[in-house]
């Protein structure tokens, strides 16, 4: 059998928030209003909907007359921008910064809730004016800049869904997501800038929209004013149509009902066609803004930053829609975590008083690559709470994060979620103690199980398939289009049960911490034993030479699979066949003789999606000279 890994090891591994932390926080008793959420899960969610803002109150909770199809607050009438902006707007929190916005050439721009709801008022008259109605879906592609997120409310606030398209996705990827929305309108840049170059977004969205047949209507922001090609009657530019009587700074919004549809948003895609999963008004506000309030346990004099894309749901959830009802001031940055120098992150932290980071391990292992010094450099004493997002967080990288960045004092919240979600799943809350590596806890009102192949619960410590044994607000109502792929993907596995299948396999400990491991496609059988991808990775970077590492199975005459691993190393460091055999030799010793890799290759960099996903598939096929497949969603 193989030895406890160094996942494992992190389970008796405990830290324990401080008292501080303890008196301040919205969430005293976690246990207890957890009991009450699951005995009285309709209830919980109606007393959270209460807190915010209904044109009408809903006749239903839950409506699951037509499962999986579930429906939330059914009859009621909402508009998430009454909640994001409108209330605001009756309050001091008017005056309030809304957003901080920093370009990566170093440009600042920022907005009250008063000039953030003026921005979006006179940019959902310019859609008014060019056609688009309530039910329309209008696809925006641009990189991290005010109007990306001014669109998507623009959007909602006139009862138009958005499709938002990563600004940096290939023309074929573009281009299929806006034949699979039936787009009339894109709304796009000139360009963006990502490590002191320029992105040719227009380019890119010319050559999308010389294939899609349904265009009418192309609105470009001028952001880098390098030359690019406008067509006449199709192509406005942004700037020049928000300066006309028709850009009113008055306009009423939308009531709609809980159920119509927000936004679509499509999966990264690693493996086959993107799916676009479809968010709608009323549950969407609740559960964004109930996970975001308590997890983050946001404050009034908060200063927030996910330091995600808004192209990606971590975006939508935690840039753009959570935070906004919550009142928050949001922090935005446009370019690369690392540039021009890697201490830019810790620059804008000091600069502006940032108190809760949200970020990828991705990005924290990354930084960490570069050492201790460059933090060090920078006063992050503001900062209270940190958070982990997009995968599992290896332990080494948690504790770097924790001592490095949070000077021993500021909880990480780890939270497991999926563009399916809408917001966080698994996690702890502040008060919690917390172990490295693990998401802790189901939220409120949410029940998770580890299972086997027969779709029973394993005994604790053991792995399994992940599975959600309820409905909750936040969740996708359908896949655009496809409603039978929306059950054949997530729930007809467990279709007696009733439950939603995650596709990611997980365990749970004697403590009730649940440990995700990575997707089911990310588990390694090596002469019968079960591997996860993630387990050998984080031996690997537990090693003192390793920054980040990716791990496939390929086949083996006597294993099965043999492991491979992907390796890059921390600045200054070169690979050579001594430091490879102790590598070999470190797993080894970590998880057990049967996890040594059978190679380790030394790399630069590693294929990933843009939302830091490592695509291991690319990684295989490489390796067994076969086609790459759909590299769309490829980063570089």
């Amino acid at each position: 059998m193989p030895k406890a890994s160094s996942v494992e090891k992190s389970q008796s591994e405990i830290y324990h928030p401080s008292e501080e932390i303890k008196k301040s926080a919205h969430i005293k008793d976690f246990e207890k209003l957890y009991k009450h959420s699951i005995e009285n899960r309709e209830e919980f969610w109606a007393d959270e909907a209460k807190k915010l803002s209904w044109y009408k109150k809903w006749n239903t909770v839950l409506d699951d007359s037509k499962k999986p199809f579930y429906k939330w607050f059914t009859g009621g009438k909402i508009n998430i921008i009454d909640n994001a902006i409108d209330r605001h707007l009756k309050t001091a929190h008017r005056n309030k910064l809304a957003f901080i916005w920093e370009g990566e050439p170093g440009d600042v721009r920022t907005f009250s809730y008063h000039a953030l709801d003026r921005e979006v008022s006179k940019f959902a008259n310019v859609l008014k004016s060019m056609g688009v109605r309530k039910g329309e879906i209008v696809t925006i592609y641009m990189p991290q800049v005010p109007e990306l997120v001014f669109a998507m409310l623009a959007c909602a606030k006139i009862g138009a869904a958005h499709s938002v398209v990563y600004g940096g996705f290939s023309v074929e990827a573009l281009a299929g997501r806006i034949q699979d929305a039936q787009s009339r309108v894109l709304v796009t840049a000139d360009g963006g800038w990502r490590r002191g170059k320029i992105t040719d977004l227009k380019s890119i969205a010319n050559e999308a929209m010389g294939r899609s047949a349904t265009i009418e209507v192309c609105i470009t922001v001028k952001r880098t004013d390098h030359d690019v090609y406008m067509e006449n009657d199709r192509d406005f530019w942004y700037h020049e149509l928000m300066g006309l009587p028709i850009a009113s700074a008055e306009c009423e919004t939308e009531k709609t009902d809980a159920e119509d549809m927000l936004f679509i948003l499509y999966t990264s895609g690693t493996t086959g066609q993107p799916k676009g999963l479809l968010h709608t008004h009323g549950g969407y506000s609740v559960y964004t803004s109930t996970t975001h309030k308590y997890v983050f346990d946001i404050k009034d004099e908060d200063r927030w930053w996910c330091a995600a894309d808004p192209g990606w749901i971590t975006g939508h959830s935690y840039i753009v829609y959570g935070p906004l009802i919550n009142g928050a001031t949001i922090m935005m940055y446009e370019g690369a975590p690392n540039h021009p120098y890697p201490n830019r992150w810790w620059q804008m932290i000091e600069k502006y008083g940032i108190t809760i980071l949200y970020t990828s391990p991705t990005a924290i292992r990354g930084l960490m690559r570069f050492g201790d010094q460059w933090p060090q450099r920078h006063n992050l004493s503001s900062l209270r709470l940190l958070g982990s997002v997009g995968e599992p967080i290896n332990p080494e990288a948690w504790r770097w994060y924790h001592k490095i960045i949070g000077k021993e004092k500021c909880p990480i919240m780890d939270t497991w979620w999926q563009t399916e979600t809408g917001g966080f799943m698994i996690t702890p809350v502040p008060v919690m103690p917390l172990k490295p590596g693990s998401a802790t806890k189901p939220f409120f009102g949410n029940e998770v199980a580890v299972v086997d192949e027969i779709g029973k619960e394993v005994k604790a410590g053991e792995e399994g398939k992940l599975v959600i044994k309820n409905p909750w607000p936040g969740m996708a109502r359908t896949i655009h289009g496809d409603p039978d792929r929306y059950i054949d993907v997530y729930w007809k596995e467990y279709e007696k049960q009733g439950w939603y299948k995650a596709g990611d396999s997980a365990r749970i400990d004697k403590d009730g911490y649940v440990w995700v491991i990575g997707r089911i496609d990310d588990v390694i059988k090596v002469s019968g034993y079960r591997l996860g991808t993630a387990e050998v990775e984080s031996a690997l970077v537990s090693h003192a030479d390793v920054s980040e590492a990716a791990t496939i199975a390929l086949p083996h005459e006597l294993k099965g699979n043999a492991i491979y691993a992907y390796v890059i190393l921390r600045a200054g460091l070169n690979g050579d066949a001594q430091l490879e055999d102790a590598l070999k030799k470190h797993v080894a010793h970590e998880i057990g003789p049967i996890a040594r890799p059978e190679s380790v290759t030394f790399v630069d960099s590693l294929p990933k999606t843009r939302s830091g996903k490592i695509m291991r598939r690319v990684l295989k096929a490489r390796a067994l000279g076969v086609d790459e497949g759909d590299l769309s969603t490829l980063e570089e």
